[in-house]
């Protein structure tokens, strides 16, 4: 036998030993090399090619956010990557509608990989916080189902929606104006919330509205590497995978944070066309990034797409058996779920956001069964997980200065190092919304010591109980 015949079969044992130790991927990479899919040819079981771990996910409202930001968490968790957290009197937000600063990033969490919790965005300053080769990624959804998600949800907080008689989406429909209030607090959940998220104006004149949606659209264009779309979240998913170089694995979900049947109302026939009026910014960003995210997928290949759309839900159905004891997860009410970490805030009498319990059963040892933490997670509510991350983030921290004595604490553009200081704007104050309960706090103790002077140096006053947006 010739010497690269030998060298061919040395390398081919070689590729099916690392493929067979590293079991579970072994099924899907092999299926998809055979179809040729790009990426996966350089999965990191078999490559040098590093997973890209700097991430800023931009947490747009009622758009499957909060399924993806748990996503992240827990990848965060499992690379022991930092994830930039608010201050304790931003509660689990960055003092969200504000526009984002650095002021509002909890000086434990410092100097980040992730970023994923509610703010109104701010390229800026996200510059100053992340890393240079941060890939930038958010969520869109379609603006008829989004509105009346919206208006279902923040129906008792949004006084533009509070005013209408019998909580009527048609009547709010029929004469916006009469309800609508530009600034009034909350105001961003009643119109264009998309564009409000993203920085842009959502009440820009009518009269060059057009040229100012262009201008916004190619902006976002510029700054997102990915836009997703919530309607075919697996679909972005997968597109999400190959920008990232990550692994199938690291794409897992269940979906969290969704209302029940009940508290979903249909759009009577002639209302999808009017919220697009109403909200005509946000329906033009949507337009815009639905058709781009179908032409990532025909560039990618629809077959490759297909079979890796395949491959993640059997691997996600797998996950899901191993921690709901080989069954799939049953829908809960808060009331209902037992362990309190697992319960859902619930935003008002009207709506009903449900979550799950794990059962009582769970034993880590038996064969198939996930551990028992990676179940916890998954299905871990966003003001849970956040309060989990920053009590292990600042310890961590401490531990990082054992020796740190008490000093005035420095502006968290210091600790920023990357980047050169620049002066900071002023922050406005501005009326803060309602929420659930108290500012999170890194622990169940009383705060660590100089936690709360934190949020006083940095210019905040508590705006009291932040409700929940998922």
């Amino acid at each position: 036998m010739s010497q690269k015949k030998i060298f061919l079969v040395i390398v081919a044992i070689s590729t099916v030993s690392l493929l067979l130790h590293h079991g579970g991927h072994f099924s899907w990479t092999m299926e998809a090399l055979h179809l040729g899919c790009p990426s996966l040819r350089t999965h990191p079981s078999f490559s040098l090619k590093p997973k890209h771990t700097n991430v800023a996910f931009l947490k747009t409202h009622k758009t499957a956010s909060t399924t993806m930001q748990n996503l992240l968490f827990r990848f965060a968790e499992h690379h022991n990557l930092t994830v930039a957290l608010p201050v304790q009197a931003c509660g689990h937000q960055f003092c969200y509608p504000r526009t984002f600063s650095t002021h509002l990033v909890h000086p434990h969490t410092l100097p980040p990989n992730v970023v994923t919790s509610h703010m109104r965005f701010n390229h800026a300053e996200m510059q100053r916080l992340m890393p240079n080769d941060t890939i930038y990624v958010t969520i869109l959804r379609e603006p008829g189902s989004m509105f009346e998600s919206l208006f279902s949800y923040y129906n008792q907080y949004c006084q533009s929606f509070k005013r209408v008689p019998n909580g009527s989406l048609e009547a709010f429909l029929d004469e916006p104006w009469r309800y609508y209030r530009p600034d009034e607090n909350d105001s961003m959940y009643a119109r264009n919330t998309l564009t409000f998220d993203l920085g842009g104006d959502k009440d820009h004149p009518e009269a060059d509205v057009a040229a100012y949606a262009r201008a916004f659209v190619a902006k976002t264009e510029r700054v997102f590497s990915l836009v997703m779309i919530a309607e075919y979240f697996d679909e972005s998913l997968i597109l999400l995978r190959h920008l990232l170089s990550w692994d199938l694995e690291d794409m897992l979900y269940v979906k969290l944070n969704m209302r029940t049947s009940g508290s979903k109302h249909s759009l009577s026939p002639g209302l999808p066309a009017k919220i697009r009026v109403w909200n005509n910014l946000d329906a033009r960003l949507y337009d815009h990034f639905n058709t781009s995210l179908w032409h990532q997928l025909a560039a990618l290949g629809p077959a490759c797409v297909a079979r890796e759309l395949r491959l993640l839900r059997r691997a996600q159905e797998k996950l899901v058996r191993g921690c709901f004891g080989g069954g799939l997860p049953q829908l809960r009410s808060a009331a209902q779920i037992k362990n309190k970490e697992l319960r859902p805030w619930q935003p008002s009498a009207k709506v009903d956001i449900v979550g799950y319990d794990l059962p009582t059963n769970t034993n880590a040892t038996q064969p198939g069964r996930m551990a028992h933490e990676l179940c916890l997670k998954l299905i871990m509510p966003e003001v849970q997980y956040t309060r989990v991350l920053l009590r292990s983030q600042s310890l961590r921290y401490r531990r990082s200065y054992p020796l740190r004595s008490p000093q005035p604490q420095q502006p968290i553009r210091s600790v920023l190092s990357r980047r050169q200081h620049v002066g900071m704007q002023p922050m406005h104050r501005q009326a803060p919304p309602p929420g659930p309960g108290p500012a999170l706090s890194p622990t169940a103790t009383p705060r660590p010591p100089g936690t709360q002077s934190r949020a006083t140096r940095v210019g905040l006053r508590s705006p009291g109980p932040q409700r929940k947006t998922p």
